[in-house]
């Protein structure tokens, strides 16, 4: 006794490759759309660690900032070492990136087609200023636009927050300051990293502002 085997027709076959393709093509899709989720979610997440690394470092080097005086070559007069405007800040700190003994000068500055940029160079008695300009530049936050405030203290109560500040003329530094970094593409101006901090060695112990009446401090 013979019994009928009944298969699967063409159309049948056919509909269910045609299924299995459709279902392939869903899922490797929506794969790869996870893919580039992630991985645009790991670039930020990347980005983000490297900006609040950079703005530890830069707290930590404007906590330490001190008044390094040194003699002007043209008027033998002493004059403190900090140079601030509203995109760039320049300071001598007791703390160096590479954890080397002695003073280091910083400077961070805006460069318009890359960013923010950081020089160092070390200080020692005389007016780093000229191995800070050698210095070889590094972009430490790309496509950002610094922006500088300094705060000054006129009296017990009187504080005014100012986009300027020159050492030399002042002979001290602010006590406070205040860095904001501005991305440039708009659509990310909701992220914008800030840093306020003190300044706790602000006033050189010997050397107090030039009075015209009395003139230079030798």
């Amino acid at each position: 006794m013979k019994k009928n085997v009944e298969g699967f027709t063409l159309v049948e076959v056919l509909l269910s490759l045609s299924l299995t393709t459709l279902l392939l093509s869903l899922l490797s899709g929506g794969m790869f759309i996870a893919s580039g989720e992630w991985s645009r979610s790991s670039e930020s997440l990347e980005l983000q660690i490297d900006i609040n690394l950079s703005l530890l470092q830069f707290e930590r080097a404007l906590q330490g900032a001190f008044p390094h005086s040194y003699a002007n070559s043209e008027s033998l007069a002493r004059e403190i070492f900090f140079s601030g405007a509203n995109d760039s800040i320049s300071w001598v700190s007791t703390v160096s990136p590479q954890r080397e003994p002695g003073l280091t000068a910083w400077r961070l500055y805006n460069d318009p087609s890359l960013g923010v940029m950081l020089q160092l160079a070390p200080a020692f008695s005389d007016n780093p200023q000229l191995r800070l300009d050698a210095a070889e530049p590094s972009l430490v936050l790309p496509n950002y636009r610094l922006q500088v405030r300094y705060l000054s203290t006129a009296g017990e109560r009187q504080m005014e927050w100012s986009p300027v500040w020159y050492g030399p003329e002042l002979m001290s530094l602010p006590s406070a300051v205040y860095l904001e970094f501005i991305p440039e593409n708009s659509r990310a101006n909701r992220d914008r990293p800030e840093l306020l901090t003190s300044l706790r060695s602000n006033s050189h112990r010997s050397l107090q502002p030039i009075r015209p009446d009395i003139g230079l401090q030798l």
